[in-house]
């Protein structure tokens, strides 16, 4: 529909292999494996150090999270024709995000449709690796109580009529007129 739409976890992505500043704490925080030898973020080497750790994904989360802040404000002065922006983002509430947003909007799916798009698209993981990644989020329904918008992607209704909705609601709400989601 032509909206920008700000993708988090591919911008964190970007940011922790181009950031120098925030390449460089990585380094010192977590050792010289974070990057290869051709400079590419070790992933699975940062993931082993601190999946369960929550002291070292605390610190990493620390580290990591002011960066996308910054690059996600530089973002936004470039949309300015925009009537209205998405930030996409798993840990909307959990990294504070939210604070940079006028509403959110949460996509939401029952645990075993979620837990299965997950290993279509991550076919790597295994069950019990998506469900500890679940975990570490917050609970479905905490997400829909602090959300001001939900669409359902859960197979049982139609997900285009409630974007097609939000939409219009976005852009009344951009245009200053107010809206609900009926």
């Amino acid at each position: 529909m032509g909206v920008p739409v700000y993708d988090s976890d591919a911008r964190a992505k970007w940011v922790m292999h181009h950031d120098p500043e925030l390449r460089h704490n990585l380094t010192h925080s977590f050792g010289p494996d974070v990057y290869d030898a051709a400079g590419n973020l070790n992933r699975a080497y940062l993931a082993q150090k601190v999946f369960h750790n929550a002291a070292e994904l605390a610190k990493l989360n620390g580290l990591v999270h002011p960066q996308v802040r910054k690059d996600f404000f530089r973002w936004l002065e470039a949309q300015d024709d925009a009537p209205y922006i998405l930030k996409e983002a798993a840990l909307m509430f959990e990294s504070k995000a939210h604070t940079q947003v006028d509403y959110v909007l949460t996509v939401s799916a029952p645990s075993p449709l979620r837990i299965a798009r997950t290993l279509l698209r991550d076919p790597h993981r295994s069950v019990a690796e998506v469900e500890a990644i679940i975990d570490k989020q917050l609970p479905e329904q905490e997400r829909i109580n602090r959300s001001q918008y939900v669409l359902y992607n859960d197979d049982r209704q139609l997900v285009l009529p409630q974007v097609v909705e939000l939409h219009q609601v976005f852009l009344e709400l951009a245009a200053g007129k107010g809206s609900e989601v009926s």
